[in-house]
């Protein structure tokens, strides 16, 4: 994981492993840090929820490598799902048998539709690697008391 000393940038940032492990990983990062930060544990969930949805879709997707992101906004915490790929996600209305093809419209709902995609965005832990962001907000109950940190830890 990588902590940044400019937080009100960035709180961390974690390279994600290349495979299907990624979400679950990602899961457990983002419930983590987020249960580390105070939130509520209803919005816990939620972004745990959320997460494993884009980290789901990047992998199958996108391309590699894959990062997750936590970022402050005014009211918000912005998750963020970065992968090494060009195209935009799209959401799709899928049939009562079909397997996949929810997971945008889930991060759509849960998030009251604050939520996006964005392009040309650095991959905070790998120098000059840019990708996709595809990324979503929860609001911020309570004040949140952000450390700062620098440096890499594991």
């Amino acid at each position: 994981m990588t902590l940044v000393r400019e937080w009100s940038a960035i709180i961390a940032a974690w390279p994600l492993r290349e495979d299907a492990r990624a979400a679950a990983q990602a899961r457990q990062l983002i419930r983590g840090a987020l249960t580390a930060l105070g939130l509520q544990s209803d919005l816990v969930d939620d972004a745990v929820l959320m997460v494993s949805e884009l980290v789901g879709n990047a992998v199958l997707y996108g391309d590699a490598p894959f990062e997750l992101v936590l970022r402050p906004e005014q009211d918000e915490l912005h998750v963020e799902v970065l992968d090494g790929g060009t195209i935009n996600p799209v959401m799709r209305v899928a049939g009562p048998e079909e397997e996949h093809g929810r997971g945008l419209a889930i991060v759509c709902e849960v998030s009251g539709a604050r939520c996006g995609c964005r392009h040309d965005v650095p991959f905070p832990t790998r120098d000059g690697v840019y990708g996709k962001s595809v990324w979503f907000a929860i609001p911020r109950r309570g004040q949140i008391a952000v450390p700062c940190f620098s440096g890499d830890s594991s």
